[in-house]
Parts: structure tokens; sequence; C-alpha cells
């Protein structure tokens, strides 16, 4: 079957419309509400809302989402295809006091997360989107999605005249942030709005614990976030801002067979798991005869680690496995959860390296993965993959029913080995797992490069998987 570039272009608009895990959550829920999944809470009961038949989804601190549907025939500890993936990036956040000044310049204080290749965020015309909590004149708390669109910071090199430095080094405390314009310009534009100071008043209302928004980072900025948010400045409360590249994803190439674009780890497979469990309910008869769920989880935070509340090393997946082990039982069945784990397989899905021509020695000699050659298989005899022989025969007849080319992926014995939230879920469940992922240039840079048709290559693997794992998890046995 021939790959087709339309895939390409819709996860481009999903990649462009996302640049924090909150707008990727965001983005993913408007799919799932379109495509007839109703959002359901983790702090309601589910037993009566939850049936054979039915597709939901549920959040986590709005940057973690899981979504499900429920076969026709689905029983009480059956068996769960499962696909996970992350929505974070490495990037640059916002410090909790960001406003500095240094020679006339407005700079902001900022923090890395994850581990980005940082010499590639110099000299882009970078912006800041997040979330803020504001105060409802209500007195209630609630989270606004915001996002600046139009570049506002840089972080200006070095002239080479400077320094002629062989190798391009720098410190990431002191030479890694940004500047965001003029100490005089702003004196100029705030001349005419500036109010004198007032004496701050004794009443217990006028107490803060910490500096208000508009004192910890600079004004402007937090002006900017209460426009986008649609609320007077002094609704701000606090927020959580990274740094993304203003420059959209494209596709290019001479004969536009590749894609240029920040976050494609791990938006790439996080875009190719949504779209390949929304395909494979495409037909009103799609879970008639399926006696499995179909589930998806796109976690927060694996660049740091997935140690968090809503990682894939916190209980979300657990404790929403456990919840749907049960449905459809008339008494609480204290087995269900193991059962239904035993007869699960989890694709742990996470971007993979594409062969790099300029580095081609990288590279172990028998395993060099190509863009637009079909997804990778990634294998590891230490365990930094999950993925063993039955899990390889699983996925290759889906991907030979789905029509997907697949490829297989070591590293060199004397070279290091990255990580998924494979082998921590495999171990945390004790299911099935197989890692893979579509293969890419430049990972953790602010531009990487991707291929095209592996974008519909991933998709239609993830479709193939839900449509055929539940008659084929009984054929694969290995106690």
């Amino acid at each position: 079957m021939q790959p087709s570039a339309e895939a390409a272009r819709d996860f481009i608009s999903f990649l462009n419309a996302s640049p924090t895990p909150f707008h990727v959550v965001h983005s993913a829920k408007q799919r799932l509400l379109t495509a007839g999944f109703d959002e359901i809470k983790e702090r309601d009961p589910w037993s009566s809302v939850c049936k054979p038949g039915g597709r939901y989804f549920l959040t986590r601190n709005s940057s973690t989402v899981a979504a499900f549907a429920v076969g026709m025939q689905w029983k009480s500890g059956g068996p769960i295809a499962m696909i996970g993936a992350h929505t974070d990036s490495p990037t640059l956040r916002v410090k909790p006091v960001s406003n500095k000044h240094a020679e006339g310049f407005i700079q902001v204080g900022v923090e890395t997360y994850g581990g980005g290749l940082w010499h590639t965020w110099f000299d882009r015309d970078l912006s800041i989107a997040g979330r803020a909590m504001v105060k409802t004149d209500e007195g209630e708390y609630i989270q606004k999605l915001v996002r600046i669109n139009r570049p506002i910071l840089r972080i200006p090199t070095l002239a080479i005249h400077l320094d002629r430095q062989e190798t391009f080094t720098f410190n990431k405390e002191t030479q890694l942030f940004p500047i965001a314009g003029l100490v005089a310009a702003e004196l100029n534009r705030t001349r005419d709005t500036l109010k004198p100071a007032t004496p701050e008043s004794s009443t217990d209302d006028a107490f803060t614990p910490l500096k208000a928004a508009a004192e910890r980072h600079h004004p402007y900025i937090v002006e900017l976030i209460a426009n986008e948010a649609g609320v007077p400045v002094t609704s701000v409360i606090d927020f959580e801002m990274v740094l993304y590249d203003t420059q959209e994803g494209c596709i290019g190439g001479l004969n536009s067979e590749l894609i240029f674009s920040a976050r494609l780890d791990n938006l790439g497979m996080s875009y190719c798991s949504i779209q390949g469990l929304i395909n494979s309910l495409s037909s009103p008869s799609a879970l008639e005869k399926d006696h499995s769920i179909r589930l998806i989880s796109l976690f927060d935070h694996e660049e740091i680690g997935s140690n968090t509340a809503q990682g894939a090393d916190s209980n979300f997946l657990p404790a929403v496995l456990r919840r749907l082990s049960v449905i459809g039982s008339d008494s609480d069945d204290q087995t269900a959860y193991e059962q239904a784990l035993a007869r699960s397989f989890l694709v742990s899905a996470d971007m993979a390296h594409s062969v790099n021509p300029n580095y081609a020695s990288k590279y172990e000699p028998d395993h060099k993965p190509e863009m637009n050659k079909g997804t990778v298989i990634k294998i590891n005899a230490n365990a930094r993959y999950a993925t063993n022989s039955p899990g390889i025969v699983l996925i290759q007849e889906v991907a030979r029913r789905g029509q997907v080319p697949l490829q297989l992926f070591v590293v060199r014995n004397d070279s290091s080995c990255g990580s998924t939230i494979g082998p921590m879920l495999a171990a945390a469940l004790g299911a099935r797992t197989l890692d893979l992922g579509n293969p890419q240039l430049s990972m953790h840079s602010i531009r990487e490069t991707g291929g095209v048709y592996d974008v519909d290559h991933g998709t239609r693997l993830f479709e193939s998987f839900f449509e055929h794992f539940s008659e084929l998890e009984s054929k694969i046995s290995v106690d």
C-alpha cells in the first residue's frame, strides 16, 4: 500500500497548534470530542458511565490524557490494547522570578527542561506559551491556555570576532537568558501610563505571601499573558510558561518528502496514537465483535524521568486500568485487574533515530533506520527498551495486516542508549510491551527532521493494532 502525505499535513496542523503539553492535551481533546468520545473525570465513579461500546477520555493536570473505547464483547478481566506516548519535549521554562535587566536590555530568566540541544536555541525567533491560573470575579481559580503568537524573545550568540571558539560552548545559567527588548523602549511605552506607587495597606486583605506576578516577572509579559487569557493583569495569580520557536512546522525536501519542525519527539507518536485510535473506530460496527479495550495514554514529563503525578511512573495508567478491568462485572472481581494485565499488550511509542549521513559511523552497521521506510522497532539487550521476541511477532503480524513496513534498531556496543516509558511501565504492569517509533534526525534540537510518509505508516500501524489485537492476543502466549 502506498503511503499518503495527507496524514503528514494533518499532523503538522496538530503540531503547530500544540507548543506545550497543555496545548497537546487540548488538541487531543478536540479531536476525541469530534470523534464521539465522552469526557469523564478521575474524581467521579465510572461504573454507571463506562459501558461496552462506549468511547471515553480523561485528563490529569491538563497535560496527560488517556482515551479508550470498550469492545461490545468485553468481559471483566479482558485484554486491553494499549499505546503509550508522551506530550512533552525539551524546552526552556520561565523561572518563578524572571524579571532581569542587563546592559540596557530586558531579559527573561529561564531554566532548562529535559536534555535539549541548547545551542540550537540561539538566534531563533522565540515566544512563550503555557497555562495561567487566574482568579475569577466569583473568587474561583481556573486555568487558561496562553500562547503569545509572535516573536518576543531571542537568545543572542556572541559575534565570532569577539571570541573565536572552535567549539561553541556557553554557560547555561549566565549565557542562555533571552533578551525581550530594550529598557529605553519600554520606558517610552509606559511613560504616559506609569502611576506613582501607593503605600502598602496594613489590612489583612492586602497581605500576599508572594509578590504579585507583575512584580516577579516583567510587567509587559504579564500584560500579554493576561490579554491572551482575557482577564485583567491583577487576575493572573501564577503561570507555567515555556519558550517555543515561532517558526511553524512545514513540509520540505526536494520532493516534499521531509518534515521540518520542533517537537517531533514526541508529538509525532502522540499524533499517530490519537489518530490510530480514532481511525480504528471509523466504522459503525468497529466494536461489535471486539472483546478488548482500545486505549491510548499520553503522559507528561517523560523528558525529565516521568516520576511525577502526571508522568508514566505515576499511578495514572494503573489506576485507569484497574477501574477498566471490572467494567461489566456484577461483583467486585478481585483478580480482574491481574487477569486483564496478563492478557494485555503495551506499545511504547517514542520517536526513533534515523541514520544521519554525516555521522554514519555512530550507527550499528546492520541497524540504520531510514526515513519513510517504516516505523522502527527498538531493541536493547540491557532493557533500555522493553522489546522482546513475542512482541516482535505480534507487531509484525499487525504490520503485515496493515501493509506497514517495519525496521529494526539497536545501538552500537560503544554507544550510550536512551530509554523510554516502555521499561518502567512493563515493570509496573507486568504486561507484554514493545518499544517502537518513527525515525527522525536531530532529536532534541529546536528544529528536527522527520519523514512525511512515516506519519501515515505510524497511524496505519496503530489502527491495525487496535483492529486486530482482540483476535491476535490469545494466539501469542508465553507464560
